[in-house]
């Protein structure tokens, strides 16, 4: 009698060790330390961003919501600081999503200045004096407003840590790009590093050799703006219109992700459009 008595509890036992078991399978979000300042910093960002606006989307780039994150980063991010790849972007999940996102940078880049250069570029440039006078002026920005929301105070720097994935931004000048046929220097103070590459004459193309798993071709759309044709690694992908009723610096005209990174080029050939043949490269992100 004693005995049967005792199978019981022995049964809760083994039931409550396999739960344990069982549980300590299950991925956990990865947790990190919430820097100081990080409430003041998130709505400083989400009222330069969209002025706080959950709802807000861009138009040429399809960035969403009140922190205007990109298409292509939502499902990464979500399946990093939400679990779930799948995840809609609601308010509160905008809101999880980010503070996983800006924590984990600004352990990275070590100072909310950097972090807002980084939302803004894609680049992990620590040197200011090498921002473009835009980027400048955007982190004066959103630095201003924190401050004004009581950032600041109990902010100290976080020892830098390497990032999950890493994003990086090409510049038009740089040597993965080759040109062929016409292509000339614009300036204009809403450009990364002030300045485009651009083209007119049909047939003139620029080829981007990179590695990675993610890439956007960045530029300017505007009344004077034409056609050009985009290739992955030489075959035909689609026919892109830069055309718009007002001009805006900073677009994302193209994007392209893959499951795995890769060697690849991308290329741009210009239609020549007519009335409107402009077609400019600010420069390329890409994501490893």
């Amino acid at each position: 009698m004693a005995d049967r008595q005792r199978r019981p509890g022995r049964r809760l036992a083994v039931i409550l060790l396999v739960s344990l078991l069982v549980a300590a399978l299950v991925p956990l979000p990865i947790a990190a330390h919430q820097p100081a300042g990080l409430k003041e910093f998130m709505r400083a960002l989400g009222q330069v961003e969209s002025g706080g606006r959950y709802s807000a989307r861009n138009a040429h780039s399809g960035a969403y919501g009140k922190y205007q994150i990109m298409p292509f980063n939502w499902p990464t991010w979500a399946r990093r600081y939400l679990g779930d790849g799948d995840a809609r972007p609601t308010p509160r999940n905008q809101e999880r999503l980010a503070r996983g996102k800006l924590t984990a940078l600004y352990h990275w880049l070590g100072s909310w200045p950097n972090v807002a250069h980084w939302w803004l570029t894609g680049s992990s440039s620590r040197n200011r004096s090498q921002w473009s006078s835009y980027s400048r002026r955007y982190v004066d920005k959103v630095m201003r407003l924190y401050k004004e929301y009581g950032g600041g105070r109990r902010a100290g720097r976080a020892a830098p840590a390497p990032p999950a994935t890493v994003t990086r931004t090409v510049e038009e000048s740089s040597g993965s790009i080759t040109y062929r046929g016409s292509w000339r220097s614009a300036h204009h103070g809403r450009y990364s590093g002030d300045t485009v590459r651009y083209a007119t004459s049909r047939g003139a193309t620029a080829t981007f050799t990179f590695t990675g798993s993610a890439v956007q071709w960045v530029g300017p759309v505007g009344p004077t703006r034409g056609k050009a044709r985009v290739y992955i690694n030489g075959r035909y992908v689609r026919t892109v219109d830069l055309h718009a009723a007002r001009f805006t610096a900073r677009n994302v005209l193209f994007a392209r992700t893959w499951t795995t990174s890769a060697e690849r080029t991308l290329t741009i050939r210009v239609m020549g459009t007519p009335g409107r043949a402009m077609v400019a490269i600010d420069g390329f992100v890409v994501r490893d």
